[in-house]
C-alpha cells in the first residue's frame, strides 16, 4: 500500500519536530516537511501535493483557517486540526470544522512535548482516518453547507406541525467527516422534534463549542450534554469530549447520565456505549442513525437497537465522507433502511 504523505504546518519547533516524530514511527505514514506557517506550506505543495495535512491555527502571516478555506476552494485535501485545548481555541476550531477540516486533536499551551507524545494513538488514528476521506465528497459536502441557512430544509409543510411526545429518542452516532453531517441534519429540523442524543467523535472541550454553532444556526435546541441533562422534544444533546453518555429513564421522562470509563473503539466518549443504553432503555421506541466515520463504533449498538424493534437507519456510501462505520453495521445486519444525507431528517420525522 502507499504510504500516506503528510505536512504538518505548524508555528513551534517543538510541536513540529514531535509530530514529526510520532507520524514517522508509523510506517504507513511518509511526513513530507514540517514547515512553520502556511506561506511556506504552499512554497512546499508545489513540490508535491500532500495526501492529509496536519495544522496549527494560531500562525505569524497566515492564520490557520485562511490557509484551511484557500487549500478547499484550491484543491480540497482532509486536514487534521492540532490545536490548543481553550475556550478561545475551541471555538477557532470549531470554525476550522465549519471550513472543511475533517478532525481535530487537542494540544495544550504548555507541555506541549508530553502531552503529545501520551496522545499518539490519537494523532496516528486521526491521520489514518483523513487519508480514507473521499476529496470529492469532502468539496461536495462543503458546498451543501454554504448553500444552506439556518432551518432550511425541503421538508413538507405538514411537518412543521408535527406533535410528538418525549417517549421518543432519536440516538446519532458519527466519526470523521460527522461534523459537517450532523450540521445538515440538526439544521434541516423544525422546532418540534423527538429528542435527539448524539455522539460525535471528538477531544475534550471542544464538544462545547461544537454544541454551541450547531446552537446558533438550529431552530432546535443544541447543547453539550451535562449529567442529569432531560431528553426533551426540541432539544439535541452531544456528549462530551472524554466521557460516555447513557439514556436513562424515570418514570416517564428519559435523561443522561455521563459516565468516565475505559475506552470503547478507541474512543470516549463512545457510539456503542450510547446506543446499547437507548437499546435497553427506549426500546421500540426509538431510532438509530449511524453516519460517516472510520472503524466499527456503533455497528454492535446499534444491531442491539434493531434487536430491541427500534428503527435503524445508516448514511449511504456515495454521501458519506468516510463509510467504514456506516459499512460495519450494514454487514452486521444492524441497519433497516440506508438513505442519503439529505434524507436523514425528513427519516426522523417519517417514523415518529
Amino acid at each position: 500500500m502507499p504510504k500516506i504523505n503528510v505536512l504538518i504546518v505548524d508555528d513551534s519547533a517543538v510541536v513540529r519536530q514531535v509530530l514529526a516524530a510520532v507520524l514517522s514511527k508509523d510506517r504507513s505514514i511518509n511526513v513530507l516537511a514540517a514547515v512553520a506557517d502556511p506561506l511556506f506550506a504552499m512554497q512546499r505543495m508545489k513540490l508535491q501535493w500532500p495526501d492529509v495535512i496536519v495544522l496549527d491555527l494560531e500562525m505569524p502571516r497566515m492564520d490557520g483557517i485562511t490557509f484551511l478555506r484557500r487549500i478547499m476552494a484550491e484543491r480540497p485535501t482532509p486536514v487534521v486540526v492540532c490545536s490548543t485545548l481553550t475556550t478561545r481555541g475551541a471555538v477557532t476550531t470549531m470554525q476550522a470544522l465549519a471550513a472543511g477540516a475533517v478532525a481535530v486533536v487537542g494540544k495544550p499551551k504548555i507541555g506541549a512535548r508530553a502531552y503529545l507524545l501520551d496522545a499518539s494513538a490519537d494523532l496516528l488514528h486521526a491521520v489514518k482516518s483523513a487519508a480514507q476521506v473521499h476529496v470529492g465528497k469532502l468539496s461536495a459536502a462543503l458546498a451543501a453547507g454554504e448553500r444552506s441557512s439556518p432551518g432550511d430544509s425541503t421538508l413538507p409543510a405538514e411537518l412543521e406541525a408535527l406533535k410528538v411526545t418525549s417517549e421518543t429518542v432519536v440516538a446519532i452516532g458519527t466519526s470523521t467527516g460527522g461534523t459537517q453531517a450532523l450540521e445538515a441534519v440538526l439544521s434541516a429540523l423544525p422546532r418540534v422534534t423527538p429528542g435527539i442524543v448524539a455522539v460525535q467523535h471528538m477531544p475534550e472541550k471542544f464538544t462545547a463549542a461544537f454544541a454551541a454553532r450547531l446552537n446558533s444556526i438550529c431552530r432546535i435546541e443544541v447543547k453539550e450534554a451535562q449529567d442529569n441533562d432531560r431528553v426533551l422534544p426540541g432539544r439535541a444533546l452531544i456528549a462530551p469530549g472524554g466521557r460516555h453518555m447513557v439514556l436513562k429513564r424515570s418514570g416517564a421522562l428519559y435523561y443522561v447520565e455521563i459516565r468516565d470509563g475505559p475506552l470503547v473503539h478507541h474512543h470516549r466518549p463512545s457510539v456503542d456505549v450510547l446506543f446499547r443504553s437507548v437499546a435497553k432503555i427506549a426500546g421500540s421506541n426509538a431510532v438509530g442513525i449511524i453516519m460517516t466515520g472510520m472503524g466499527s463504533d456503533g455497528a454492535l449498538g446499534l444491531k442491539a437497537m434493531r434487536d430491541a424493534r427500534g428503527h435503524t437507519v445508516a448514511q449511504d456510501e456515495a454521501t458519506s465522507i468516510v463509510f467504514g462505520m456506516p459499512r460495519e453495521a450494514i454487514k452486521l445486519g444492524a441497519v433497516e433502511t440506508i438513505l442519503p444525507l439529505g434524507d436523514m431528517a425528513r427519516e426522523i420525522l417519517r417514523y415518529v
